[in-house]
């Protein structure tokens, strides 16, 4: 259950930039020509409703100021224009005026990037893909259509009020389907239905040619069709790599037959959750403290071999430093599981075991599971303030070693002034496991946890001051494995949709394994390949963007 909280991600950036909240890190269309599989210029698209867009938006329009800024208030660009568009036709002509007037193209759905990847300077004609919001069932491929602009929570809810199904995706309900199911795509159902990729039928995406032609081009799993590398490259490539998607289509891969309702996994009808607290004080020593984080990653190491009985319970850890004063984790599983209830207690149990802590626990809570998956929450749209933040995160496949549990109480307690900082263990694992590691692109398969490290405040002038706070957090977390988290026995890389642009920068990492290793380990040389046939001209890059081959 979520309770007023929002990963890539996924965790949902609720979690990750309020820290607050218990259950976290998105058109209709009907009859599309042509087969599956072929491609196609922009296909025909059924519209209930007038298109907006296109759109076109300079400086010094009034509307301008207010289309610069994604989530992430640090990061705003300066592009000549920013084009609002409605359909795949209008995002077809932009990128193409684009590079014919050797502007650099970069698309928004929702804002959610945590680096400047659309805000760079170099960025001069800004796409905003939010009026592209439809959700629905596409019958000629018997998958589920969801255009960028759609949110996560706008998909969930279209999808259960018509079809009862759902995929799992991330918590934070604001976050747009574009770039969060292009890299992958978890959340709160992934240790039971694995990450939003592994249900990805299909893409539209525009691509430029080598001639410098701008066009629209299906992509999709069939064994047969011709641009199926496509597909792949965005079941966790990232977004902003190969072109601009603007369509998905979604259809688990052993689902069979014409019934929706029976292609995607069923959305839970209940969801139980509750929300443990600590308090830190003088009961929370560093060996209370390690114990605490040892037992939350033993668990989750013993507890998510794909069919686990436990594979339905979701749950965050979230120490914060010790200027926050407390600390908590969220906890949550289908109510409609057998015992679902004493899964949570034992999992509770296993996690408080020889800590010598007496944790305040918030009274257990069975929610909707729509309402518990949409519900808005806190602190984000309407907050007066200039949010900026840094983010930083890896995989795990076991608990962290003894040194690493270390480093982290240290820079938790530490004197600096750091309420909204701190981190988050997240279970991972379970249906993820089965997946081979090049069967999508996401490669890191055999893991059980994401760790995320975040610092979040407001005033520009604090810029340096809590930058410096969680890099150096990370670096001594990683120190073993020069300040980043080096594949090997316990870690295993990043996630791209929680990019980092350290990583690339040797004043950060000095392991001599390179950005790229970090986030696609043995599959970045097919991410390049691929790069090179469908964005020859290299239009789509970013600072970690994936170069082409050769």
């Amino acid at each position: 259950m979520k309770r007023r909280a929002g990963h890539e991600e996924a965790l949902g950036r609720r979690q990750l930039l309020a820290g607050a909240g218990a259950m976290t890190v998105g058109g209709a269309v009907a009859g599309l020509a042509g087969p599956a599989g072929a491609a196609a210029a922009a296909e025909p698209e059924m519209q209930a409703a007038p298109v907006l867009g296109p759109v076109t938006v300079r400086p010094g329009d009034r509307r301008y100021d207010n289309l610069l800024r994604g989530n992430n208030f640090r990061f705003v660009g300066d592009p000549d224009e920013i084009r609002v568009c409605g359909t795949t036709e209008q995002v077809v002509r932009a990128v193409q005026d684009a590079v014919r007037s050797g502007r650099r193209p970069a698309a928004r759905s929702g804002g959610h990037c945590f680096e400047n990847f659309t805000a760079d300077p170099a960025v001069r004609t800004l796409l905003d893909l939010s009026p592209m919001d439809a959700v629905g069932y596409d019958t000629r491929r018997r998958a589920f259509s969801v255009q960028p602009g759609a949110t996560l929570g706008h998909v969930y809810r279209t999808l259960f009020k018509g079809w009862g199904v759902t995929i799992p995706a991330g918590g934070c309900p604001e976050a747009g389907a574009g770039g969060h199911f292009a890299g992958g795509g978890y959340g709160p159902l992934s240790r039971r239905y694995g990450s939003v990729v592994d249900h990805l039928h299909g893409v539209e995406a525009v691509v430029v040619d080598r001639d410098g032609t701008a066009r629209a081009v299906v992509a999709t799993r069939e064994p047969d069709d011709p641009h199926r590398d496509l597909w792949w490259a965005h079941t966790g490539g990232g977004g902003g790599n190969f072109g601009v998607v603007t369509r998905y289509w979604l259809r688990s891969p052993d689902a069979s037959g014409t019934d929706p309702s029976q292609l995607l996994p069923p959305s839970p009808q209940r969801m139980l959750g509750c929300l443990v607290g600590w308090a830190w004080d003088e009961k929370m020593t560093e060996r209370a403290f390690t114990t605490l984080l040892r037992n939350f990653g033993t668990w989750h190491e013993h507890n998510s071999a794909p069919g686990s009985p436990f594979a339905g319970l979701y749950a965050i850890l979230l120490p914060t430093h010790r200027s926050a004063g407390s600390f908590f984790m969220t906890v949550q599983i289908d109510a409609g599981i057998p015992g679902a209830d004493r899964l949570l207690t034992d999992f509770i149990a296993a996690v408080t075991a020889g800590t010598g802590l007496t944790p305040s626990l918030g009274e257990r809570h069975t929610l909707p599971w729509l309402h518990a998956t949409t519900w808005p929450g806190t602190g984000e749209p309407g907050d007066l303030v200039s949010r900026r933040y840094k983010i930083k995160a890896s995989y795990l496949r076991r608990s962290f070693t003894d040194a690493q549990l270390a480093a982290v109480y240290h820079h938790l307690t530490n004197s600096a002034k750091e309420p909204h900082g701190g981190m988050l263990l997240v279970g991972y694992g379970g249906a993820v496991r089965s997946v081979r590691p090049d069967a999508t692109a996401v490669a890191q398969r055999d893991v059980v946890m994401k760790a995320v490290f975040q610092t979040i405040w407001t005033q520009p002038s604090e810029d340096a001051a809590h930058l410096a706070w969680v890099r150096a957090f990370y670096q001594d977390v990683y120190a073993e494995t020069g300040g980043v988290p080096v594949p090997g026995e316990v870690n295993d890389g990043s996630y791209i949709n929680y990019p980092d642009t350290d990583l690339a920068d040797p004043r950060w990492n000095t392991s001599g394994v390179p950005w790229h290793e970090l986030y696609y380990k043995g599959n970045y040389a097919e991410l390049q390949r691929i790069k090179s046939r469908w964005d020859p001209r290299n239009v789509f890059r970013h600072a970690l963007a994936i170069e082409p081959a050769g």
